[in-house]
């Protein structure tokens, strides 16, 4: 049975009069991957920033584990495109940042944090800068310090988008693992719609003017799923609905 972490109900939201974002109904349950798909321009970021509590809607609510936390900044965690990590702090520092901000000694974050660092693939890392990481190292660093701050949930505003393409591929089995072990409940934002089917429990096609869910497509293939799964005509009629949908 499945265990509903986040949901929204209703959600408006207008800037200067626009209205961006109307009737957003999402939800997404324990250990979920979803993924947000829309073009520019549809809300996506706006949704984001409402489910992160950095903006409140016009209407309609929140809730995380059945509370309403609609404009209660701190509760989801939001990790953005670029990986933000400050470049004259070590490595370690970099994954406790959040952990100190919450008003954890510096030592105790880094002991907390360095439990992390084999499951995360960063183990030898602790005390190295930023700048002596490649790309995808960064992004796991990023990653730790989303999780440590997350309430069992995070948004994720494109992560692979920087990396190349053999680091992405990398990368996306390295993601499907280590959600499966950390339980972390997950929404991310994607113009991949391979990265989308690949990933995701289900994918939200985001569109219209104002934006609103067009369609929810679940993904029905058990995962993980290879590199070879987008070869397959099931991985094909999944990206033909998906375009044929934002066209």
């Amino acid at each position: 049975m499945s265990i509903l972490k986040l949901q929204t109900k209703n959600l408006i939201k207008s800037f200067d009069g626009k209205v961006i974002i109307e009737d957003i109904n999402i939800q997404l349950n324990k250990g979920e991957i979803v993924s947000l798909v829309g073009v520019s321009g549809s809300g996506k970021t706006t949704l984001f920033n409402i489910l992160s509590g950095l903006i409140k809607p016009d209407a309609g609510q929140v809730f995380l584990d059945g509370n309403d936390i609609t404009g209660n900044p701190g509760k989801v965690s939001y990790m953005l495109q670029k990986d933000l990590l400050l470049p004259h702090k070590k490595v370690i520092d970099n994954a406790s940042l959040g952990l100190v901000v919450k008003g954890m000694s510096k030592k105790e974050a880094r002991a907390k944090a360095g439990k992390y660092f084999t499951d995360f693939g960063l183990d030898g890392t602790q005390e190295k800068y930023p700048s002596q990481l490649s790309g995808g190292m960064r992004q796991r660093v990023a990653f730790l310090r989303t999780y440590l701050c997350a309430d069992g949930v995070a948004l994720l505003d494109e992560p692979f988008s920087a990396l190349d393409t053999i680091t992405k591929g990398q990368m996306h089995k390295w993601y499907i693992d280590i959600m499966s072990k950390i339980e972390m409940s997950t929404i991310f934002i994607t113009h991949d719609i391979d990265e989308a089917i690949l990933l995701s429990d289900r994918v939200y096609i985001l569109g219209g003017n104002p934006g609103t869910i067009i369609k929810e497509i679940v993904i029905d293939k058990e995962k993980p799923r290879t590199e070879q799964f987008t070869l397959t005509n099931e991985f094909i009629e999944y990206k033909k609905q998906i375009k044929e949908i934002l066209a």
